[in-house]
């Protein structure tokens, strides 16, 4: 067996470089917005409105369309498919829309979580077919980077070795199909909050699977320097009977999980929300910025995080949008302050700051 590999080209190193450190700038994160279809229809749902392209397009442009002053924390926008080909009303696209912001495009390329056959109600991610060609068309269109999320269950008997080995491997295959085509790869392997486990074996497992998962990178030969990390927080599950950790305890627990397992050689760490409220996310992220010996970017990916407030807000209705947009740069605010450690608890108040965002098996 021989360890020869031929590396990457030096141009394409310092471009992805480049983009990977742009994305986890101090005081910056990234707004998810790349729900799907059927994920829209549950947002929407909620405040009473029909899901159509029209209503998801109306939406979108609120959030790209926010004052110039949002791309003081926010750098990158997670578009979905549909997204990168919509334009706002005045027709332009909303690619340049963010561009002109200073906002890097990126795009979600995973066609989904299905089944793990044999296994304990475990599932994998499809959609490496043809990866390279559409994130050639995407790089083409405007995206510099992508995510692509995997999701393990923590049981009595799972996460098993066969969903951590097959993740860790999908999220390796395809984070170098991305490099490939000048794209960063946002790895994203989420442990679920569903569970009565405790604090412990949250950290237990956080650090067993990011293990997998660079030991699959590296196998794969993929260029950290140009690579992010997407990974759940260490918390207690949602249906832990004891005491609820503080969020220093989840900080503590999260920072030793990443020094554990994580090389420095990656720039940034992009924490998923998981359910957690606005302010939850915000406080948490605070305090993990607060922890000692930290050599990547701590910083947030938020979806529902950055967006509860402004659904509220907005309510589908236009002569809201100015509501929603205000709402988006609070909390856009709150969590650059958290990425720097300077976020003070309770200081943003937003219309749905503090509603539980815990989605019950958020696998598919």
């Amino acid at each position: 067996m021989t360890t020869y590999y031929n590396n990457y080209p030096k141009e394409l190193q310092e471009e992805l470089k480049r983009i990977a450190n742009a994305i986890v700038a101090p005081g910056k994160g990234i707004l998810a917005a790349d729900e799907s279809t059927a994920t829209c229809g549950k947002r929407f749902a909620d405040i009473g409105l029909e899901n159509n392209e029209e209503n998801r397009r109306a939406y979108r442009e609120l959030l790209f369309t926010t004052d110039d002053a949002i791309a003081t924390n926010i750098s990158g926008v997670i578009l979905f498919h549909e997204t990168v080909y919509q334009k706002a009303a005045c027709g332009t696209s909303f690619i340049d829309i963010l561009k002109k912001k200073g906002i890097i495009p990126g795009i979600k390329v995973d066609s989904g979580v299905v089944d793990l056959m044999a296994s304990e109600g475990e599932c994998t991610t499809q959609g490496l077919d043809n990866l390279a060609q559409r994130c050639a068309q995407y790089k083409k269109d405007g995206c510099d980077f992508a995510k692509w999320r995997c999701v393990l269950k923590i049981g009595k008997n799972t996460p098993s070795y066969q969903a951590i080995l097959e993740n860790a491997n999908v999220l390796a295959r395809y984070a170098s199909i991305c490099q490939s085509q000048g794209i960063v790869p946002i790895v994203e392997p989420e442990i679920l909050p569903d569970g009565d486990h405790d604090l412990e074996r949250c950290q237990k497992v956080t650090e067993v699977v990011l293990a997998a998962v660079y030991k699959a990178l590296s196998d794969h030969h993929v260029f950290l320097e140009g690579t992010l990390l997407k990974p759940n927080m260490v918390t207690a599950g949602m249906q832990f009977k004891g005491t609820k950790p503080t969020p220093e305890q989840i900080a503590e627990a999260t920072v030793t999980a990443l020094r554990r397992t994580v090389p420095a050689a990656v720039p940034g760490v992009t924490f998923l929300s998981g359910g957690q409220s606005e302010e939850e996310a915000s406080v948490n992220l605070n305090a993990i910025n607060n922890q000692p010996k930290r050599p990547w970017a701590l910083t947030f990916s938020y979806g529902r995080a950055l967006q509860a407030s402004v659904l509220r807000a907005w309510g589908g209705k236009k002569e809201n949008v100015k509501a929603g947009q205000e709402e988006l740069l609070k909390r856009a605010r709150a969590n650059g302050l958290a990425s720097v450690g300077k976020y003070t608890a309770g200081s943003v108040v937003g219309a749905g700051a503090d509603a539980t965002l815990f989605v019950a098996n958020h696998a598919y």
